[in-house]
């Protein structure tokens, strides 16, 4: 691994713990929580007050992967994980949530999963 890549990666570390320091999720408002990687996006409801996650989604569940197309870009993808984040959380009747950036930008395919989310329901 290169300096320039372990420097980015501190730094995003760095970033995260600001972040969590402030940033805690209850069982009536949990923590949406999200990982960009390289090629695939993951986001998780987080109750930190019983440790335990409430629920998951990525471009990797059969319920997005049954709807990308063969042109879909990585954005394309965030976008759907946001919509069935949002419609995972509220059927457990879970309307409120904070946001938890994870330490990375508000851009890109961090912001269009939190514009998804918004879109189809949650609150944050």
């Amino acid at each position: 691994m290169s300096k320039k890549v372990s420097d980015k990666i501190q730094s995003r570390m760095r970033r995260k713990g600001h972040i969590r320091k402030n940033v805690a999720g209850t069982p009536e408002r949990p923590r949406l929580v999200v990982y960009r990687s390289l090629n695939h996006i993951y986001a998780q409801l987080v109750d930190d007050l019983n440790n335990k996650t409430l629920t998951t989604a990525s471009d990797l569940s059969p319920e997005v992967k049954s709807q990308i197309k063969k042109d879909s870009t990585k954005t394309d993808k965030s976008s759907m994980v946001g919509e069935l984040i949002a419609h995972k959380a509220l059927e457990k009747k879970i309307k409120r949530v904070v946001f938890d950036r994870g330490g990375f930008k508000y851009h890109g395919r961090i912001k269009t999963l939190a514009d998804a989310a918004r879109n189809a329901g949650l609150e944050f």
